[in-house]
């Protein structure tokens, strides 16, 4: 079985966030405990899972996402490395989009004339949040404000006061683990906009086993909303500012969220068990 492993959300390899991507030849998924398994090998914050559906039906594959320890209901660079997987080796001959079949719903994948993917997500539904007592210790900052992003992702969006604060940000992992169902969103305006970004954010999910994702399509379908309620426009690019850092350049139409960004295969070889 070929298992690649794929750069999302960027245009260079070793930057973005990395994925596993394993298309299965069958028309069902494999025991979840192998798919567990496989993730827990794979070792990075998710894994990606797709097979075929049958033709005339509202999604063209159904696709799962692992990360090392846990199923996740939504997840965007992976989807992103699935969609690059499927046209890069011709498995989504004649198709501009790919419909996916996933826990939170029907997501589509359109590849640009310039090689980007643009992917169609629900938009997360903010609503303000008390700051929880300890989550400014946790982070090592001051918060300026909370927000509960909705069951698909189930973060806390924690906003800063500035891009200084988040790119400098040496969070207590154990101590943000009670904070949210999945992780914490830290995000600030942009500190210089001309610099090609809109605003920053870091994403921490110790409870999923991943202390610091590199990068998070699905929660641009949080700061999307954030952000574009408060710079007054609905297309907006985010720089999420890890050590590998990766753009998303966000577009905000009512309930759906469009993330637009780039992948690059870099592992491409056989699972062989």
């Amino acid at each position: 079985m070929r298992i690649r492993i794929v750069d999302a959300f960027t245009d260079r390899p070793f930057a973005g966030n990395p994925a596993g991507v394993l298309l299965l030849d069958s028309g069902t998924f494999p025991d979840d405990a192998w798919l567990q398994q496989v993730a827990a090998e794979v070792n990075l914050s998710e894994t990606a899972f797709a097979h075929p559906l049958p033709p005339g039906g509202d999604a063209d594959w159904a696709l799962r996402w692992f990360t090392p320890t846990a199923e996740v209901a939504m997840c965007g660079h992976a989807t992103l490395a699935t969609a690059h997987v499927l046209h890069s080796t011709g498995a989504a001959a004649g198709k501009d989009a790919v419909r996916f079949s996933a826990l939170c719903g029907i997501l589509t994948a359109a590849a640009g004339e310039d090689g980007a993917f643009t992917l169609d997500f629900p938009t997360a539904p903010l609503t303000a949040a008390a700051v929880p007592d300890g989550i400014g210790e946790a982070l090592g900052a001051d918060v300026l404000s909370a927000h509960d992003t909705g069951p698909h992702i189930g973060d806390l969006l924690i906003e800063l006061a500035d891009e200084r604060t988040v790119r400098a940000l040496t969070p207590d992992f154990a101590g943000l683990v009670a904070h949210s169902e999945r992780g914490i969103i830290a995000t600030a305006a942009a500190e210089d906009p001309a610099l090609g970004y809109d605003f920053v954010s870091r994403c921490f999910f110790p409870r999923l086993g991943i202390d610091e994702d590199p990068v998070t399509g699905s929660a641009h379908t949080a700061l999307a909303p954030f952000w574009s309620a408060r710079l007054g426009r609905l297309e907006l690019t985010g720089l999420q500012a890890s050590a590998r850092s990766g753009r998303v350049v966000t577009s905000l139409r009512d309930d759906r969220t469009l993330l637009t960004g780039r992948a690059v295969t870099v592992i491409d070889g056989d699972l062989l068990t």
